[in-house]
């Protein structure tokens, strides 16, 4: 064990991020689900506040925990990024805002689907925003669920420009024959999210330095793991996801050894606080494993804000009589927070005197417009075949 107290702290920095990479030959451990006990939850947080007492060892901890989360999805070092490619058709325009069908290739042949809203009337560069969703299925899943709809156009009139995209095997992945169970969905997910951004950043309407993302549920789970992996996100709201006694129920989001080695641990609190010192918003609920967000999680995630003397920069919405969802008032929650952090244009959307944002001149669109491809426009034919692996290395 290596003392801290008799070497400066940039090189303890050193000689831990050299001293963290866990056995390659290690069997993985996997945190799924509801890993351990809430009581557990509380000890494990306590155990990692005593890792560090001071900014430098927790940025320390941080580049440690943000390896660990690369390293379990295969993704460290990061692939090589190849051309994105993009696809954007089929122009709707609404009341204050436009949507479009848009395809990105995360990898070569690998699209990642999704709309693409864009403020009508408004001066920019834009905020860009990533819309992630959650697992929720049925003809209207994913993306095509109106909650997803609901924000992304509401965002969009009040100035960002957002991508709302779909996880492997749901909308149109699953349409063209990718299913969720992919044993690389959570590296694809992760991946696709950081390319996300850089589809953004290349939009000619999007300021490089406005970045933000939110999502609800596995869409939570997404929204934390990219914040916490890149840095160009300034502003993150995972909605109804950031647990310490719950690792996602999903193998996308935890099917892949990135919350416990033999050389650390951590969980989905940890990793959220990784987002500090830029603006963070966590909402929660009495209906689901958010339920202890006041008292647990976000009193953890305060403190490392406090090392960087950033307190104000996190916040909690906490909804004890609500179930999990992206539902209308988590939206009210969420909105204020990205028009003070993103510099959105809240005027003819905010109401005064109810105190809420308007989402009555949204438009809700039917499945067949939200597609990328179909019948006048097919799938281009270099196009991975459903199920492929995907060699990134």
């Amino acid at each position: 064990m290596i003392s801290k107290s008799i070497i400066p702290s940039a090189l303890f920095l050193l000689l831990t991020l050299h001293s963290i990479s866990a056995n390659p030959d290690e069997k993985p451990i996997l945190c799924r689900g509801n890993y351990h006990s809430e009581a557990d939850a509380v000890k494990q947080l306590k155990r990692m506040a005593e890792t560090y007492s001071n900014l430098d060892e927790w940025k320390a901890r941080k580049q440690k925990v943000k390896e660990q989360i690369l390293k379990g999805a295969k993704l460290f070092p990061l692939p090589k990024k190849t051309p994105l490619k993009p696809i954007i058709r089929n122009k709707r325009e609404y009341d204050g805002y436009s949507v479009e069908s848009a395809a990105i290739e995360a990898f070569p042949g690998y699209y990642v689907y999704g709309n693409l809203y864009r403020p009508l009337g408004k001066k920019g560069p834009h905020a860009g925003i990533l819309c992630p969703h959650g697992h929720a299925r049925g003809p209207r899943g994913g993306r095509l669920r109106p909650d997803q709809q609901q924000r992304c156009a509401t965002l969009a009139r009040m100035g960002a420009v957002v991508f709302s995209y779909d996880m492997i095997g749901y909308g149109d992945s699953e349409k063209h024959g990718w299913n969720h169970r992919h044993p690389q969905a959570l590296t694809l997910q992760t991946w696709s999210s950081i390319r996300v951004i850089d589809f953004l950043q290349s939009l000619d309407d999007v300021d490089n330095d406005r970045i933000g993302v939110t999502g609800c549920s596995g869409g939570g789970t997404q929204t934390f793991l990219v914040t916490a992996l890149d840095d160009r996100v300034k502003v993150s709201a995972p909605i109804v996801m950031v647990s310490a006694h719950f690792f996602g129920g999903c193998h996308c989001e935890s099917g892949m050894p990135i919350h416990k080695t033999s050389a650390l641990e951590t969980n989905n609190a940890e990793i959220a606080a990784l987002a500090a010192p830029r603006p963070l918003l966590l909402v929660s609920v009495g209906g689901d494993w958010t339920k202890n967000t006041p008292l647990v999680e976000f009193p953890y995630i305060r403190n490392v804000f406090k090392l960087y003397n950033k307190a104000q920069q996190t916040e909690n919405a906490h909804f004890p009589n609500q179930q999990h969802g992206y539902q209308y008032l988590k939206r009210q929650a969420m909105y204020p927070f990205m028009v003070k952090h993103l510099k959105l244009d809240n005027r003819g959307v905010y109401d005064r005197q109810t105190e809420l944002y308007d989402e009555s001149k949204n438009a809700l669109e039917s499945i067949e417009q939200m597609r990328v491809f179909d019948a006048s426009f097919p799938m281009p034919k270099h196009a991975l075949k459903p199920g492929s692996k995907i060699d990134y290395r």
